[in-house]
């Protein structure tokens, strides 16, 4: 519901044409749209939260993220599903116009405004290659939310000096974003280099004792450095709204 709907609400309430309770229902249906029996699409995200509301993946059949895709598209300029893998993606690519796959990140999408200007300061990082894909949903989620991302990929601490050769990027970002998995060990050396918010990013890379990534987040969440925040196992589109918000304060 828009400002001017609100106002027209406020107005007959004030008139004594609606009662509260019949305007907060009207409210409530306005914000809420029914897709079939599978879905609920909350239309009011982007007022209450700065974007609209993303479609996650996993679990849903292609049909059903295509439909929940459309309707979105039609409240939005901007749409966004995670966790798509090739099969969903090759099928509502077919039913919907305009939309991209980025494979390496699972995430399809559409950006209606594309054009408009980004703000600099989100910088997100890698231990390692096989990270990137966990690192990738971070750094597009925080792009389509309207920021400039730097990428810094493959500067584990098994070849630190990999990463000293960044430090001026990094240091002029805002908010940084570390993925990393087997023992998690670059966020506390980025955390011990860095001044601003550090948001760390385990990730399920690792032989058998990492436990699928377990071993990585319980790393994180001890780090020595402090100004660290986790996030869970995998979840880099969490860290790329982290990351934004962050970001948009900070422009403010």
């Amino acid at each position: 519901m828009d400002e001017l709907q609100l106002q027209k609400l406020i107005e007959a309430i004030s008139k004594g044409e609606l009662s509260l309770s019949e305007a907060a229902e009207r409210i409530n249906n306005a914000s809420v749209e029914n897709v079939d029996d599978f879905a609920k699409i909350d239309l009011d995200r982007k007022r209450r939260n700065g974007f609209p509301e993303v479609i996650f993946g996993q679990g849903k059949t292609p049909e059903q993220v295509a439909e929940i895709f459309s309707r979105l598209l039609e409240h939005s300029n901007q749409v966004m599903a995670t966790r798509v893998n090739p099969e969903m993606a090759a099928y509502v690519t077919t039913r919907i116009e305009g939309i991209q796959y980025h494979a390496r990140a699972r995430i399809l999408m559409v950006d209606k405004e594309s054009g408009r200007q980004k703000i600099p300061g989100v910088a997100v990082v890698t231990a390692g290659t096989s990270d990137v894909p966990v690192a990738e949903e971070a750094a597009l989620t925080a792009e389509l939310m309207g920021n400039q991302v730097e990428r810094v990929f493959d500067v584990g601490v098994a070849g630190l000096h990999r990463l000293m050769r960044h430090l001026p990027v990094l240091k002029a970002a805002r908010v940084v974003v570390v993925v990393a998995g087997m023992e998690g060990a670059l966020v506390s050396v980025v955390g011990g280099l860095l001044s601003c918010p550090i948001i760390a990013v385990p990730t399920s890379v690792g032989y058998g004792a990492s436990f699928n990534g377990l071993a990585a987040l319980l790393a994180m969440l001890n780090s020595c450095a402090s100004g660290v925040s986790v996030v869970n196992i995998d979840n880099g589109f969490g860290a790329g709204v982290i990351a934004s918000r962050i970001n948009h304060l900070a422009e403010r």
